[in-house]
């Protein structure tokens, strides 16, 4: 037994008590949910500043979200969007779960997040003033509100929780990692972790940027933009925000009564770094060469000590870029067979949310859960051949899912599954 309490080599249940949504969709976890069932996109015209002039002018922009109304006016000044989104969904996750900070010990907190290219929009403010004033004009936070690693800080600060905190880089697949980070860290004696992921590039500077990927959807009409595995797909359209959750043990979990949304039963990631990856020159290949995202399932499965057959649904990572989209329903075809599980992107509603997707995602899986639907797709209405995958369209599905597998890849090849379950999952009843 170790001096935290935890057997070496036994891992804890870990439990999701809270959801903080900040999204296109909608502020809170709720108002998410409903759009996602009725399937109301948050998808439209760039607002932030005056798209004319770029290829993109469709994207995914939070709103309603009142900076003064959520944040302190001196961390406002102090930190970016990314992070004021962070800080709110963090509020929001805590106070779901019924968790009050104050009352758990400090140590036995820990703050896991997930950062993509961090505080975009802080920083092109900056350099504005340096380029147009000169470096007297450049303000002091600048050398922390940029940082991929400031929401964790803010987070932790505002809390009080001074056990391990981290920060995952890993674009889009980061959202999973930091929940499989957070798992971890329950079984090394942390006792309560608030994980997940923002992300707030909607500006000049950081649309700039992301148009370099060359992956970015063109499309001027929002119902069309984005359409993952449809045989139109032309590119993904971005968005902002995210989710955060508040992450515990199960025995923590039932002693102050809380209730749970669902559990992380399993997770993996690996890295693809795509075409011509094949074997070195002169090293052979042993045996057939499997898909890299099959292998991350499959080890994910194997993590949650479940067969393909007991995955109930599948949220894709769904780039719409059609040769990833292709890649992507292979691998869940070669694990679960062609047409064999459930397969849906709610992310068309909200664009590409970067390091804020996975995590969101995640919520929306454990909200899908508890609601027993398979949430649809909106917009694709003709999956693209080759694509030999269940995409549910039209309608939710109420099929009663007990399991979901969440997927999520990011920029340069980054590959992550989360298995996440129904809090009543091993209820004979249910």
């Amino acid at each position: 037994m170790s001096a935290s309490g935890i057997r070496p080599g036994h891992r804890r249940r870990a439990v999701v008590t809270g959801l903080g949504v900040i999204a296109p969709t909608g502020i809170g976890a709720a108002r998410h949910w409903e759009a996602v069932l009725a399937g109301k996109s948050g998808l439209g015209r760039i607002t932030r500043f005056d798209p004319t002039g770029y290829p993109v002018g469709i994207a995914g922009e939070v709103p309603g979200f009142r900076v003064d109304e959520q944040i302190p006016g001196r961390l406002v000044k102090q930190t970016d969007r990314f992070t004021h989104f962070a800080l709110a969904a963090a509020d929001a996750a805590l106070a779901d779960a019924a968790v009050d900070p104050a009352r758990v010990p400090e140590y036995e907190m820990a703050v896991v997040t997930a950062s993509s290219s961090g505080g975009t929009e802080f920083g092109q403010h900056e350099m504005e003033n340096l380029y147009q004033n000169g470096s007297s004009w450049v303000g002091a936070y600048q050398s922390i509100a940029w940082f991929y690693a400031a929401t964790t800080g803010q987070v932790s600060i505002r809390h009080g929780m001074r056990g391990p905190c981290g920060v995952i880089c890993c674009e889009q697949a980061g959202g999973l990692d930091a929940l499989g980070q957070a798992r971890r860290l329950l079984d090394t004696g942390s006792r309560l972790v608030l994980s997940g992921g923002t992300d707030a590039s909607l500006c000049p500077y950081g649309l700039v940027a992301q148009l370099s990927s060359g992956q970015l959807s063109t499309e001027d009409d929002p119902a069309r933009a984005y359409l993952p595995f449809d045989a139109a797909a032309s590119g993904f359209v971005p968005g902002e925000g995210g989710a955060m959750l508040v992450v515990e043990g199960v025995e923590e979990a039932r002693e102050r009564g809380a209730r749970a949304y669902g559990e992380l039963l399993g997770y993996a990631a690996g890295f693809d770094p795509g075409a011509g990856s094949g074997p070195a020159p002169g090293t052979a290949a042993r045996g057939p060469r499997h898909s890299v995202p099959a292998s991350v399932i499959r080890r994910a499965l194997d993590d949650a000590a479940l067969p393909p057959e007991r995955i109930d649904m599948v949220f894709a990572d769904a780039s719409g870029v059609p040769a990833e989209d292709l890649a992507e329903a292979r691998a869940v075809t070669e694990v679960f067979g062609p047409g064999a599980v459930p397969v849906t992107a709610p992310k068309t509603l909200t664009g590409r949310l970067y390091a804020g997707g996975a995590a969101l995602d995640t919520a929306t899986a454990l909200l899908a859960l508890s609601a027993g639907v398979v949430p649809h797709t909106a917009g694709p209405d003709r999956v693209r051949e080759g694509c030999e995958i269940d995409l549910v369209l039209d309608r939710p599905r109420p099929t009663r899912p007990r399991t979901a597998l969440v997927l999520a890849r990011g920029h340069g090849g980054f590959v992550s599954a989360l298995v996440v379950g129904a809090a009543d999952r091993d209820d004979p009843e249910k």
